[in-house]
């Protein structure tokens, strides 16, 4: 059975096991992707953020975060899936998790960056009603796209 489970510290490694996995193929690790993968507690969540994990039986699975960026924007970072699980809906469970936190954090929009190459991920965002925007102010130099989400309240 799947699981959402919050970060701990005792889940660093698979945390930056899975994101070194994809980021490793295709080609696009770098020094910030490290410096969050490495230290999850200090880049992430200390500033505001949160991450998750799908959790089956004892092994993770998935990841996906929120970085808080400034006011009432948060930025979607560090989903990935185990490449033995994808296509199972685990990127959704996730998303849907990430979007909902954002909305009781009070979020107004959620930003991300990404890379041309990732179709099946660029895909995934579109469903949820991201829309591209300039890739201004990126803080990976191998992000070429962005894309926002505008939030509206979620009913009670």
């Amino acid at each position: 059975m799947m699981e959402i489970v919050e970060y701990e510290n005792k889940y660093q490694p698979d945390f930056k096991r899975l994101n070194l996995e994809w980021l490793e193929k295709y080609d696009l690790a770098e020094s910030r992707d490290l410096e969050m993968l490495d230290d999850p507690e200090e880049e992430i969540i200390k500033g505001g953020g949160c991450i998750f994990l799908v959790k089956e039986d004892e092994n993770i699975i998935g990841t996906a975060g929120l970085l808080k960026e400034h006011g009432d924007e948060f930025e979607l970072v560090k989903m990935a899936v185990d490449p033995q699980r994808q296509g199972k809906g685990i990127s959704k469970l996730l998303l849907d998790h990430c979007l909902q936190k954002a909305r009781t954090l009070n979020a107004k929009k959620v930003i991300l960056y990404s890379n041309s190459q990732l179709k099946t991920a660029l895909n995934l965002y579109k469903k949820y009603g991201f829309q591209h925007v300039d890739a201004t102010d990126t803080p990976f130099v191998t992000a070429d796209v962005k894309m926002e989400l505008i939030l509206t309240p979620s009913a009670p």
